[in-house]
């Protein structure tokens, strides 16, 4: 860790107040906050001790890591510019590197390979790849960085068209899909832990619809659709690490997946909990919204990024939770497997 003269910085006051024993920190001041000047700026938290640490330290800190997982706000420019430059500090560090990414799904990685050996373009992979709209703009340096270094790559998520499937009929239809298809799936691909699912409903429903049974069935659906994801990404990370023993797996993934170590971590760990994994959480700040002091941020992961809050999506309360619902359980139209 740096020494004291490394932290003269605008959140000092915070970081010592932690450290005093403060049982909750103090909202920053305006110049408290002028670190995060833009959308693409960030601040580095250690949640053990409270202090502020740069990228070096926290690369060199996890350096010995079997899976950092980068939690991200999608879109936001501050989470994909850290997850680039500690991606790079990573590899200083340990050059034998596999980058797994919850943006590609595990049905598309013969067309991530196509392209990482040369043999597509990338307008070919993000159409072949079915890419996120937002590739180029968030993701495209870190799947350069690792082409450019001859690093794996892996398509993490669960077939897109399978998730939607089970949102909109249950977890059976797992049931129904070709053997082969099914065998790419988790074993077990509905793994649960409690807390993950009572944070999951709070997210898409609060207390709305919870004594309507039709509404209980399309949550426990769009919930099991949740879990297909987790389960799958936690297995293309442990694939990950059995396939390259001796790399760091570095994770993308939204934060919803990971912070609290719950989701995927939560996941992983129940399947191999021999394996060290370091999550790194983004907290917007200052938490205008809720108004929640540091303090009660610090169990979203083992380092957080301070990050500037986005503008708002909604103001109204049940058009925020409809929004989520439907992001959940829409999406193209798909023609699910019904024998």
């Amino acid at each position: 860790m740096a020494s004291p003269k490394r932290f003269r910085h605008p959140l000092l006051a915070i970081c010592l107040a932690l450290m005093a024993g403060c049982a909750q920190l103090p909202q920053p001041s305006d110049t408290e906050s002028a670190q995060l000047k833009t959308l693409y700026d960030s601040v580095l938290v250690d949640s053990q001790s409270g202090q502020l640490s740069s990228l070096e330290d926290l690369a060199r800190a996890l350096a010995k890591a079997d899976v950092v997982v980068i939690g991200e706000y999608h879109g936001h420019q501050a989470s994909h510019l850290l997850q680039a430059r500690l991606q790079q500090r990573l590899y200083q560090q340990r050059p034998r590197q596999v980058l797994t990414l919850e943006q590609f799904n595990l049905d598309y990685q013969p067309a991530l390979d196509s392209y990482l050996a040369g043999m597509t373009g990338e307008t070919e992979m993000i159409e072949d790849a079915n890419a996120w709209d937002n590739y180029r703009a968030s993701y495209r340096p870190l799947v350069e960085f690792a082409r450019r270094h001859d690093l794996p790559v892996v398509a993490a998520n669960a077939p897109a068209d399978v998730v939607r499937c089970v949102g909109r009929t249950g977890p059976d239809y797992l049931e129904r899909l070709p053997a082969d298809q099914r065998q790419t799936l988790p074993e077990q691909p509905f793994r649960d832990t409690p807390a993950y699912r009572e944070k999951f409903v709070e997210a898409i429903s609060g207390s709305h619809g919870q004594g309507d049974p039709s509404m209980a069935e399309r949550m426990d659906n769009t919930y099991k659709a949740q879990l297909l994801r987790d389960n799958t990404m936690a297995m293309r990370i442990l694939q990950a690490h059995q396939q390259h023993p001796d790399h760091q797996v570095v994770h993308l993934t939204g934060t919803f997946h990971s912070e609290q170590r719950l989701g995927t971590v939560a996941l992983l760990k129940q399947q191999a909990p021999e394996l060290s994994v370091a999550v790194i959480s983004p907290v917007f700040w200052p938490d205008e919204e809720r108004r929640a002091p540091l303090a009660g941020n610090l169990d979203k992961g083992d380092y957080l990024y301070l990050i500037q809050p986005l503008p708002p999506e909604f103001r109204d309360t049940d058009r925020r939770q409809n929004a989520m619902r439907e992001r959940f359980s829409s999406g193209p139209e798909v023609q699910c497997i019904t024998e």
